[in-house]
């Protein structure tokens, strides 16, 4: 774990502040989409399986 850490840290002082932004940014929208997809299939993923339990 510590040498983990110690790669974390090392990569963040290479890495100039705006890039470390812009990945950030990027990590930030794809969990959005993540998030607004699983939201949106929930109930259809949910009544798929709900019909597969009643047919059993």
């Amino acid at each position: 774990m510590k040498n983990f850490v110690a790669r974390v840290r090392e990569f963040i002082k290479s890495e100039d502040g705006p890039t470390t932004v812009e990945y950030a940014v990027m990590l930030a929208l794809i969990v959005a989409v993540a998030i607004g997809t699983i939201a949106a299939l929930g109930p259809k993923v949910k009544d798929a399986f709900q019909s597969v339990s009643d047919s059993m």
